[in-house]
């Protein structure tokens, strides 16, 4: 078992900037991915970004290209997701989740393949 816990988010106002983490405890010593989702209201929760187990695998959603960042930091078991030039449609619960395994690129991208999920960061952007 692993449990994933997101910090980060906040309110902030268009064109500012947010770092969202997500640190892992428990069952860690197991390559996954991690991958970042986000849920709008009344929406269905879609794929914004993952990073593969050692970091040399990403894939982004095309609405937070060249906008967000993913990344990782083995040694504290934690990811991360920057996100610069915030717009108000990035607002939302903000989750993490994680997928075993040593996939890569479109495959991360799965949302059924992941099978442990955090409570979720809100972010809220102002316009």
């Amino acid at each position: 078992q692993v449990r994933l816990v997101e910090s980060g988010g906040g309110l902030v106002q268009a064109g500012d900037s947010l770092r969202l983490s997500c640190a892992a405890s428990g069952r860690t010593d197991v390559s996954y991915a991690v991958g970042w989702f986000r849920q709008a209201p009344g929406k269905e929760r879609a794929f914004v970004a993952a990073i593969g187990w050692d970091g040399s695998s990403t894939l982004y959603a095309d609405s937070v290209k060249g906008r967000f960042t993913i990344s990782r930091d083995n040694a504290k078991n934690t990811a991360y997701l920057q996100m610069n030039s915030l717009k108000p449609e990035d607002t939302a619960l903000y989750y993490c989740a994680r997928q075993l395994g040593r996939t890569r690129g479109s495959a991360m991208g799965v949302k059924k393949s992941y099978d442990s999920w955090g409570q979720g960061t809100q972010v809220t952007v102002s316009s």
